[in-house]
């Protein structure tokens, strides 16, 4: 951490400062290293946007989030989220693992709901079934996909027009376009073209069926910022509101997703009244300290 990033996203000078808790854990799957892994920097206060942008760049995981304390009445903590190149309003598989290190690091475990405060507005956790879960929040942007941003998409994953169901814009902060394919199948034999793929966020989503050999109802994929996310909280909380105001989806199901990635991400979706609740499994692989 002493050398200083000469990226343009980096334009301040930092240096040494605090040493904090630090944790990575897996989200996402009841077997280990086979979800979506995270960092956390606990009590990260006193750290600036550059710091923040400069240890998550350097973890280069898909997201890096630090704790901090709220700033709004009725949050328990305030969480910002950044992936190697920038900072998200919200995302998934970190607000989950955020809460089980705050959680832990609080001694706190007797909660029946935790509220998130991050930059899409407070987000409600809680436990269900014995896993974290949140409520996913409300779109951004939702509706169907005009034609050429469609062909495009559809081009850029390879992906024939027979074989799409439908498509729609499912933001819910990280910008999720979403399209609804045939098969399971469809969904395991996509080979993006990041290049021609370019700006957009794509998930991809199909029914399973008895055929497929798995015991989970949804297969998806996620491709963003020239890669492919091994398991996806935002994705999937976008896919369940829209598939389930489809009538697509039932009110509970399983999402498999990381397959091709050699992961084995499993997502817990279920209606309660006018909420979605999104829950996965989050094991603690790492635990220490960092200085930043």
């Amino acid at each position: 951490m002493n050398d200083r990033p000469s990226d343009a996203r980096f334009p301040r000078e930092f240096s040494v400062t605090q040493t904090h808790a630090f944790h990575q854990v897996d989200v996402f799957s009841s077997q280990l290293f086979k979800g979506n892994p995270l960092a956390v920097v606990c009590d990260a206060d006193d750290l600036s946007d550059a710091q923040m942008a400069a240890f998550a760049n350097w973890t280069n995981l898909s997201e890096t989030t630090f704790l901090l304390k709220p700033t709004v009445d009725g949050a328990d903590y305030r969480v910002r989220i950044f992936t190697p190149v920038g900072e998200l309003p919200f995302a998934g598989h970190p607000t989950l693992g955020s809460c089980h290190v705050w959680l832990a690091h609080h001694g706190k475990t007797g909660m029946e709901d935790v509220v998130q405060e991050c930059g899409a507005g407070l987000v409600r956790i809680r436990i269900s079934d014995g896993r974290p879960a949140f409520a996913a929040p409300p779109l951004r942007k939702s509706g169907t996909v005009d034609a050429a941003t469609l062909a495009t998409v559809a081009a850029a994953l390879g992906v024939a027009s027979s074989a799409i169901v439908d498509a729609n814009w499912t933001d819910n902060g990280p910008g999720w376009l979403s399209l609804l394919l045939k098969t399971r199948a469809d969904v395991l034999n996509i080979r993006p073209d990041y290049a021609a793929l370019g700006h957009f966020q794509v998930g991809v989503v199909a029914p399973c069926t008895h055929e497929d050999g798995v015991e989970t109802d949804f297969e998806l994929r996620a491709f963003c910022d020239n890669c492919e996310d091994p398991v996806t909280g935002s994705l999937n909380a976008g896919v369940a509101q829209w598939l389930m105001d489809k009538g697509v989806a039932p009110q509970r199901y399983v999402a498999s997703q990381g397959t091709v990635l050699g992961r084995a991400g499993r997502v817990y979706v279920e209606k309660l009244d006018d909420d979605i609740w999104i829950a996965g499994e989050v094991t603690g692989v790492i635990e220490g300290s960092v200085v930043i």
